[in-house]
């Protein structure tokens, strides 16, 4: 199984909208790099829910229900549908992430402008454990 993470504005769509609506196309994705990470997402893989912004913080779970299909919006890129599964207990934090050896590699740290990207299983592992 692989792990995911999305990270969105919660000023324009937050966790809290997921969690009401249930569930969501994630579309919109402009990046090759993360259309390709999009294509890779398959049903019932799990996706950590980023808040960028002013928050910066992992704040809760998420599930791929539909594996890529075309984007709504422009059926030249790719979009996923998610249900959100459940809030962090506490949401950890960007700084929290930085701080911690076992996140140290990242990708979101490496490429902090991608909006959708890998997770391994110790960085999914780690993230739940500070959540606690």
């Amino acid at each position: 199984m692989n792990y995911w993470m999305v990270k969105t504005e919660p000023t324009s769509y937050s966790w809290e909208d997921l969690v009401q609506k249930g569930e969501e196309v994630w579309d919109g994705v402009r990046n090759y790099q993360a259309k390709n990470f999009l294509k890779e997402m398959k049903q019932g893989e799990k996706v950590l829910v980023y808040h960028s912004g002013k928050d910066k913080a992992v704040v809760g779970i998420a599930k791929v229900i539909e594996e890529a299909f075309p984007d709504p919006k422009d059926p030249e890129w790719v979009a996923v549908r998610i249900q959100a599964e459940q809030a962090l207990t506490r949401p950890v934090t960007l700084t929290q992430i930085k701080n911690e050896d076992l996140l140290s590699e990242m990708l979101m740290l490496k490429q902090s402008r991608l909006s959708v990207m890998s997770v391994t299983a110790t960085e999914f592992e780690t993230l739940i454990k500070l959540s606690k």
